[in-house]
């Protein structure tokens, strides 16, 4: 299936794009991100990320689903 990915942050400086179509056969979110960790080289792990699907917050144990825009948040610093 092929989705919309965004990335913010320190995941947009690592990737070297803020959005990128992927083609994936992952089964959940946290398989998506995990192809991608490998393509990228993102340090951060789930527990450390939120993730959206389509505007919405999502779970790691979501499935993917066919066009959707899905958004990997890391955590942000700031004062």
């Amino acid at each position: 299936m092929q989705l919309d990915v965004l990335y913010f942050a320190s995941l947009r400086d690592a990737a070297g794009c803020e959005r990128e179509r992927v083609e994936t056969h992952a089964v959940d979110l946290a398989a998506l991100y995990a192809e991608l960790a490998a393509r990228h080289g993102f340090r951060f792990v789930p527990p450390h990320l939120r993730v959206a699907v389509d505007g919405a917050f999502a779970h790691w144990s979501d499935p993917p689903r066919q066009g959707s825009e899905v958004v990997f948040i890391p955590p942000v610093s700031g004062g």
